[in-house]
């Protein structure tokens, strides 16, 4: 039996990203926050307490405001759409690997199975031999 080199499958995944992936990966990783809701409710909060008072950019309905979220939104769903793509690669390659893995796990069976099998063999013709003595 030949042992294969134990190899990290996951490392060509970390190493070879590209600048937008890494962004979205981060990005995913603080829009998935409770730092991130927090902030936004707070922002939110602010908002509206500002806009409520003297100062009055955006009054009442908050259109800004609204038209802020709705890009916001669009970029979220672009944004998280990139990370769950780079997930499904990444659960791809792991299900290859647990293939491969299964695969050389069988062809090793199958060997022990063979040698278990001669061995049987052996044992059955030296009961034999003995008997005869």
């Amino acid at each position: 039996m030949t042992s294969r080199p134990i190899t990290r499958w996951t490392e060509p995944l970390r190493t070879n990203l590209t600048l937008g992936q890494r962004a979205a990966d981060r990005l995913r990783n603080i829009m998935g926050s409770w730092y991130f809701v927090g902030g936004f409710i707070a922002f939110m909060g602010l908002w509206a307490f500002i806009n409520s008072t003297a100062t009055r950019f955006d009054p009442y309905p908050f259109i800004l405001l609204n038209l802020f979220l709705s890009m916001l939104a669009g970029l979220q769903g672009a944004i998280l759409l990139i990370a769950a793509k780079r997930q499904d690669a990444i659960a791809d390659a792991l299900s290859q690997h647990d293939y491969d893995t299964n695969l050389a796990a069988k062809h090793e069976i199958e060997q022990l199975m063979n040698i278990n099998k001669e061995q049987l063999e052996m044992l059955k013709e030296l009961q034999t031999l003995l008997a005869k003595k």
